[in-house]
């Protein structure tokens, strides 16, 4: 049956190039995605890397390359393949932003070597997986220091706004109250600030600082949970 199908439709000499083709063009799609993870994976802190992105990142080029060299010049089949996409919804967890910039990256590698253009997509990956090195080791944009949290309890009839502003001014570089709320049955207050602290300011000194100002009530410092930059 299936020799009959072939038979009429298409010259087996073409089924021989086409397979080759589609097996070189996964062979080196393989290759490069498995480059561009190792960058993702020497990149990314070992805290927030995701083992099944990794693999997606050597997977989606050769997958992007077939559906090219399948499509090939035939409008008609272009559509029914985008049909068929159209049905699957693609679901991630919230993660870094910069995640969608090796999406965009594998997907431009899949079309260089689905349309032939190997070289190209070697050169894609090796400048591209470059430049992601170099920003990482520079910490291009990076801030020098993280933002804190820090939490301060004061008396109910303590006037909160601007107590404290001049040790801001002194120890932080920045410093912003984000949340007021009353605890201790309604005796005390809570403030939430979010802060940077200067390069050589102490944390200590700032801490013993405002103790003398809330009565030795409870202060904490800690670092801001950070929400990601989802995408």
């Amino acid at each position: 049956m299936f020799e009959t199908i072939f038979g009429n439709t298409i010259n087996s000499t073409d089924v021989a190039l086409s397979i080759r083709t589609i097996l070189v063009a996964v062979a080196v799609a393989l290759v490069l995605g498995l480059i561009l993870s190792s960058t993702y994976y020497y990149t990314t802190a070992k805290k927030n890397r995701s083992a099944s992105f990794m693999m997606s990142i050597i997977i989606l080029p050769a997958v992007v390359a077939i559906v090219i060299v399948l499509v090939g010049g035939n409008i008609a089949r272009a559509f029914s393949m985008a049909g068929i996409f159209t049905i699957v919804r693609f679901r991630s967890v919230p993660g870094d932003a910069k995640d969608i910039s090796y999406i965009f990256i594998t997907m431009a590698i899949g079309l260089s070597i689905g349309l032939g253009y190997l070289t190209l997509a070697a050169a894609l990956t090796i400048i591209l997986g470059l430049a992601i090195v170099l920003i990482g080791f520079t910490r291009f944009g990076a801030v020098k220091e993280k933002e804190k949290r820090l939490k301060i309890a004061i008396p109910e009839d303590m006037n909160y706004e601007g107590a404290f502003d001049d040790l801001f001014t002194k120890y932080t570089d920045s410093c912003e109250l984000q949340k007021v709320k009353t605890t201790n049955m309604g005796t005390l207050y809570e403030l939430n600030y979010d802060l940077i602290m200067k390069v050589n300011a102490s944390e200590k000194d700032l801490l013993d600082a405002i103790r003398c100002r809330n009565g030795n009530l409870s202060i904490q410092l800690g670092m801001k949970e950070s929400s990601g930059q989802q995408l």
